[in-house]
């Protein structure tokens, strides 16, 4: 089973890295294959509760390829973790089949809280350079996760999420339409307009009534006012 995935992991390399040239070569030269080696005798001895074993491998992993997997994360088949520097998955997080990974990209948890609290990611799924997806909640299959974003909520299947946080802008690659801007309606101008009117109306009885009682002072006063 070990030796399957590893093939597997060997031909999707082969099949969506145009810079491989043969299964050799991938096998002996490739950090992201080591990676998924060290972490499958891994999370064998994880499961079968040999923890401190487990995490002992992992972090030869860690020193040797820079890419932090930890043992008890469940990784799928036909795994991609393209050039993988700075790769970090968490305890609980579950990969699908036939992912791609770039490198930088953290599958992160929030909170202390014991249990799960690592994303899930569906198959096919591809995780732009940088990107960070933190919680606890499921990736669709078929997504796209941008460069750089940070995605903090669910997907559907077939998205596409760019942005800080991320949100969806393509669902089967048809582009959502941006939301409009909210506009100023023509009845909120005209009601504007009315009050501006209104109270120059009453400005210029204000004017009027000051006037009649500086006139009025006057006669009474028979002195000039300044």
């Amino acid at each position: 089973m070990i030796f399957r995935d590893i093939w597997l992991d060997v031909k999707a390399v082969q099949e969506r890295d145009p810079a491989a040239r043969n299964a050799l070569e991938v096998l002996l030269l490739y950090q992201g294959v080591h990676a998924l080696i060290w972490h499958r005798f891994a999370h064998w001895f994880y499961k079968h509760r040999m923890f401190f074993i487990a995490r002992l491998i992992s972090q030869l992993a860690r020193f040797f390829t820079l890419i932090e997997i930890h043992p008890g994360a469940q990784m799928g088949h036909g795994i991609l973790i393209d050039h993988g520097c700075g790769v970090v998955i968490g305890e609980t997080t579950v990969v699908g089949d036939n992912c791609t990974i770039y490198q930088g990209v953290t599958l992160g948890g929030v909170g202390t809280q014991k249990g799960k609290r690592h994303p899930t990611l569906g198959n096919n799924v591809t995780v732009g350079a940088g990107a960070k997806i933190l919680g606890s909640f499921e990736v669709g299959d078929n997504c796209r996760i941008a460069a750089n974003a940070v995605l903090l909520k669910p997907l559907e299947n077939n998205v596409t999420a760019v942005g800080v946080p991320a949100r969806a802008v393509k669902i089967d690659g048809v582009p959502i339409p941006k939301k409009e801007e909210k506009m100023v309606s023509m009845e909120h101008y005209c009601k504007m307009e009315a009050r501006v009117e209104q109270l120059e109306a009453e400005l210029e009885q204000l004017e009027t009534r000051l006037k009649e009682l500086l006139a009025k002072g006057n006669e009474t006063d028979g002195r000039p006012l300044p």
